[in-house]
């Protein structure tokens, strides 16, 4: 009885529109799969693409078309050059507009099934709500995967190619008033009078380098301070610097050294070539990202572990936070899923769609803001960087699985 209801459903949806001949594609294509999630996901996957493409075209108008626009007005940026830019940077869009479709093809897809009474028929066959919302977590499980793949490996690689092509197309003049700047604080444990033991936290800043330019491994406009020696601190500008990996040492060019000491005497003196003892340390900070999104979770681990060589804790930690929330952004997905089907199918929905989606939109908002306080704690150091990360999740989980409870 129940596949003849699946059968006869199915019938009468695929004699309408365009909409119901890709679900008659789908169910065709697809036949190993059970009946009903064919024809469920056929309902979730045209909401989806809609979602996918008004999300995507607002948050990229809003996000660069705009800017672009000026730069061509303003800098002359080629309009050829802007629109491969533009399109190098659509993947960084699509993984935010991933999740919010997922919310809205899911409120629209078991929002309609349950005003048309097709989920009071399929529930009056005894098939239970779990059962109907398990095509949408699936499907959720797998916007998950792409959007960890689109997050991980091909946004960092296509926003990368964009920062490069937007820096061949403005004149030389914006690209070096933008800068790297450089900077890397050297930390050196001292040993503790009175345990006579040497812990990471027994640290202290002993030099600190900048660098305003760094072009093919060459650190240009200089500058250190020194702090190591007892009584003195040390100032050295150079023209540039570049580091001998056989001597484990930077060479600068061109520069100044001032010696200051606890009595307040000054001595200056310049050099043409000046060795300083101080490992890579630099040169490896400056080949990391400034945006954290734009890394690779391997990469973020390689960063991670610089961080801490350095000494420098609180970006180690920040650090921490970003990988551990490269796996929990696209777990939105799943969250999102859970929300908008069990609004969707809630019976009265069909009386106050409007509210359901309402209050979906304000459970974004509440989810974004929740994440965002959670991961400035972890980087404050006041939650661990695995529960300023994963703590929305939870507590979203928590909400949904109570708002599935209360669906009929």
């Amino acid at each position: 009885m129940a596949k003849t209801f699946y059968i006869r459903e199915y019938n009468k949806f695929s004699k309408r529109t365009m909409h119901n001949k890709f679900i008659k594609y789908f169910s065709t294509k697809y036949s190993n799969v059970p009946i009903l999630d064919r024809w469920i996901i056929g309902q979730l996957i045209p909401p989806l693409f809609f979602s996918i493409a008004a999300f995507t075209v607002v948050s990229l108008s809003v996000g660069i078309l705009f800017d672009l626009i000026r730069k061509m007005v303003e800098y002359g940026l080629p309009i050829t050059l802007a629109l491969k830019i533009m399109i190098l940077k659509l993947p960084g869009f699509l993984v935010i507009s991933f999740p919010m479709s997922v919310l809205l093809s899911t409120l629209l897809a078991y929002g309609k099934l349950s005003s048309n009474s097709e989920l009071l028929a399929l529930k009056s066959l005894g098939i239970n709500k779990y059962r109907i919302l398990a095509p949408a977590l699936a499907l959720s499980i797998f916007m998950t995967g792409l959007t960890f793949y689109f997050n991980n490996s091909l946004v960092p690689k296509t926003n990368k190619s964009a920062e490069a092509l937007m820096r061949n197309g403005l004149d030389t003049s914006v690209v070096i008033e933008s800068g790297h700047d450089i900077f890397f604080p050297g930390y050196t444990a001292f040993t503790d009078p009175n345990t006579n033991l040497s812990t990471k936290r027994n640290t202290y800043l002993t030099q600190i380098f900048f660098s305003r330019v760094v072009e093919n491994n060459v650190m240009k406009n200089v500058t250190v301070m020194d702090f190591s020696k007892r009584g003195y601190k040390q100032i050295l500008s150079a023209k540039e610097g570049t580091f001998e990996k056989s001597m484990s040492a930077w060479i600068f060019i061109d520069g100044r050294l001032i010696t200051l000491d606890e009595n307040g005497n000054t001595t200056s003196i310049g050099f043409d070539k000046y060795t300083y003892p101080l490992g890579d340390g630099p040169l490896k900070i400056s080949k990391i990202p400034k945006d954290a999104n734009e890394m690779s979770v391997k990469q973020a681990i390689e960063a991670k572990n610089l961080y801490l060589q350095s000494g420098n804790i609180r970006e180690a930690r920040k650090m921490s936070v970003r990988i551990q929330e490269k796996f929990t952004f696209p777990f939105a997905c799943i969250v999102f899923a859970l929300i908008g089907s069990s609004l969707g199918s809630k019976s009265n929905l069909r009386s106050s769609r409007s509210q359901g989606f309402g209050l979906s939109v304000i459970l974004i908002l509440v989810y974004y803001v929740l994440s965002f306080v959670s991961s400035a704690f972890g980087v404050k150091g006041i939650l661990s960087p695995f529960l300023s990360a994963w703590l929305p999740v939870i507590i979203s989980l928590s909400g949904a699985t109570y708002l599935l409870k209360r669906s009929t």
